[in-house]
Order: structure tokens, then C-alpha cells, then sequence
């Protein structure tokens, strides 16, 4: 891989917004033809929010509108804009992806939609305020591996729980439901471990998701200096609150890399993610391995390592029962789509998310976990 993929160039008023010699690379056709290159900011109804050199514009996407819904401009998708003079101003062509967040939407036609495009982290934001949901956290983490991404939790609200051995002890359970993920404990409120996510996540683009009630809106006022985002209080019996962000927004972090917020997701349904299931469940997969055959559903058949696990206590069953649910909800949506090419796109995605994450890790010095 050439060392250029993710060399800034700092002259580009964009470097803020993540642009570099790749992107530049990509966008060479389109500078010939006179045209902008600018990141989508946000997007809404046709029209989109372009951050270029000269400031922020307004496009619209009626050029770059196909039936295939992941194919749709996103926010963090670097866009070729119209110059100064049009009216409207267009965008005529994004670059391809690094990587992209997708989820099934809620449609009983079970499309999938584009959440955020080339990010290089996805921050998953739980709340200590209620009751740990460890299946929404693996469902979450699924998709997040799928879409070529790094993901990290974040344990939201930390203050609010009583005692330091409580934390350490939902902590250990994220821990063990996440193999491989960065957990990060965290208040908004005291600034406990705010640092450190802004130095995980710093010189790459990050997504937040989260359902609603989680701190998202507030996490990210925090890392961005200012009250950008509006917020809402939480109701105490629940934990849960209303949606304060609307749209999906992409913002320059004023210490280094972009963060994109997102609102509070009420479903999230799994998008061709087989891939990411088998991370999330990493050792049972490994598990799996030793089977007496190569096809063990891990029901009832003989030889199963991984039944042995669950009966020895070594693997909780609650992450078997877990690991069989999402498998299943998988299979049922790719059998309802032709997901040959999304497989073959989400590959592209997934090779350039980590080329994009190594080179990263070699410009800050490994500090990419």
C-alpha cells in the first residue's frame, strides 16, 4: 500500500474534513472537468450540505439519485460539486467508499439503509443510566464490523453509577460481549474519560450511534467545544428520552478528526452482515472450529464444542442464544435480497476501511487500537 493513501494535504482548507492525497487521487477526472470537490455534511430531501474550499453550499443530489438505496449520496461521502455560477448548484458524482454503515430499515421490503460513509470508527453509545441491553450492543457491534469500520464502545453517564467496582463490573460485561472493541467508561458531566476517546478517534472520521436517551447529543457538544447539538432531559424512570438530532450531521472535531452524529436509532436491524456476526462472536466461531462436523448447528449434535462450552461454563448461553438469533434474522435478509453485488461492494469497502485504518495507525503512531 502506498504510504500516500492518507497523507493530509495541509494546504486543502478540506484537510480538517479529512481530505488527502488518496481523495485527491480519486478526484482528479473530475477536477479536469472544473468541478468542486466537498464533503456532505448533511443530507435532506434531494438536497445536500457540501463543505468545499470556498465554505459550505447547497446541492442538489438530482444527478446522483438511483433506485438502489445504498447507493444514495450519505453523509460523509466526498462529493464532485458544480462550480460558482450555477443556480441550483449540483452534485454529479461521489467518490467511491471507503467503508459504509448499513442497516436494514424497518420496511417490510427490508431495504437497506446508508447510515454514514467513509468512517473510519464506530462509536457505540450505552448508557449506564439503565439497564445494559448486551444484545443491542452485539447487534450494533455486527454492523459496525461489517461496514469496514473500527468500532469502540462507549459507556455513557458513568457518574451516575454509585461505586468504581460497578463500573469495573459493567465494564467486564461489555468486555466479554465485545471481544477485540476499545470499552470506554465515560461522563459528559465530569469529563471522565472524554480524553481519551478524543484521542482514539482523533485524524480518522467517527460515526455516534445509539438509541435515544444515551448522551449522544451531549458526548458530542462535549468533544466539539460548543452546544451544537441540541439536548433534552431524560426521564428518570427509564432512562429514556426523546430524539434531539434530526439529520444526520458530519462536524470537523476542533482537536483533530470528524465526527458524525446521528439520531437515536429505535431499530437496528442486520444488512448482509454475516461477516460481522462471526466477529462479534469470535469465539464461537473458534469454538466451532473443533465440531465433530463441519455443519454442527450447535443444537443437539454429538461432538458440539460449543454445547461443551455452554455445559463446562466457559461460554454464557445467553451469547449462544444471541449468536443463533442474529445468524437467523441474517439469513432471512440476505435470502430476501440478491446480495452478490452488495456482498462484492461491502468487500471493497471492508479492504479499503482497512488500508484506511493501517495507514492511520502509522501517521499517529499506533495509537489506533
Amino acid at each position: 500500500m502506498s504510504s500516500s493513501f492518507t497523507t493530509t494535504t495541509s494546504s486543502s482548507p478540506l484537510s480538517s474534513y479529512g481530505w488527502d492525497t488518496h481523495w485527491e487521487a480519486e478526484f482528479a477526472p473530475y477536477a479536469e472537468r472544473g468541478l468542486l470537490p466537498g464533503r456532505v455534511v448533511r443530507v435532506d430531501r434531494g438536497q445536500c450540505d457540501v463543505v468545499t474550499a470556498e465554505g459550505t453550499v447547497r446541492a442538489d443530489t438530482a444527478f446522483v439519485t438511483p433506485h438502489d438505496p445504498l447507493r444514495v449520496v450519505c453523509t460523509g461521502d466526498w462529493a464532485a460539486v458544480d462550480p460558482v455560477g450555477g443556480t441550483p448548484r449540483y452534485v454529479r458524482a461521489y467518490l467511491p467508499r471507503r467503508t459504509a454503515f448499513v442497516r436494514s430499515t424497518s420496511s417490510k421490503r427490508s431495504d437497506g439503509q446508508i447510515l454514514a460513509a467513509n468512517v473510519d470508527h464506530v462509536i457505540v453509545a450505552v448508557s449506564l443510566a439503565a439497564e445494559l441491553d448486551l444484545g443491542r450492543i452485539e447487534r450494533f457491534l455486527a454492523l459496525a464490523w461489517e461496514s469496514g469500520a473500527q468500532p469502540l464502545v462507549v459507556l455513557t453517564k458513568v457518574d451516575l453509577v454509585p461505586d468504581a467496582a460497578g463500573v469495573s463490573h459493567l465494564v467486564h460485561d461489555v468486555e466479554t460481549t465485545a471481544p477485540g472493541v476499545p470499552v470506554l467508561p465515560l461522563s459528559s458531566t465530569t469529563g471522565e474519560g472524554v480524553d481519551a476517546l478524543r484521542e482514539a478517534i482523533a485524524g480518522g472520521t467517527s460515526v455516534l450511534l445509539g438509541v435515544s436517551g444515551t448522551g449522544k447529543s451531549t458526548l458530542a457538544n462535549t468533544l466539539l467545544g460548543a452546544d451544537t447539538m441540541a439536548v433534552q432531559a431524560v426521564r428518570d424512570v427509564d432512562g429514556k428520552g426523546r430524539h434531539t438530532t434530526t439529520t444526520r450531521n458530519l462536524f470537523a472535531l476542533p482537536g483533530g478528526g470528524v465526527l458524525i452524529d446521528t439520531p437515536g436509532l429505535r431499530g437496528v436491524g442486520l444488512w448482509d452482515a454475516g461477516t460481522g456476526v462471526g466477529q462479534v462472536f469470535s469465539e464461537i466461531e473458534e469454538l466451532a472450529s473443533s465440531c465433530r462436523f463441519h455443519d454442527c448447528a450447535h443444537g443437539a449434535e454429538p461432538g458440539c464444542a460449543v454445547l461443551a462450552a455452554v455445559e463446562a461454563g466457559t461460554l454464557p448461553e445467553r451469547r449462544l442464544d444471541s449468536y443463533r438469533k442474529l445468524l437467523r434474522e441474517n439469513q432471512y435478509i440476505v435470502a430476501k435480497t440478491d446480495a452478490r453485488a452488495r456482498a462484492e461492494m461491502r468487500r471493497d469497502w471492508k479492504r479499503k476501511g482497512a488500508e484506511g485504518r493501517a495507514a492511520l495507525q502509522a501517521k499517529r503512531g499506533g495509537l489506533i487500537r
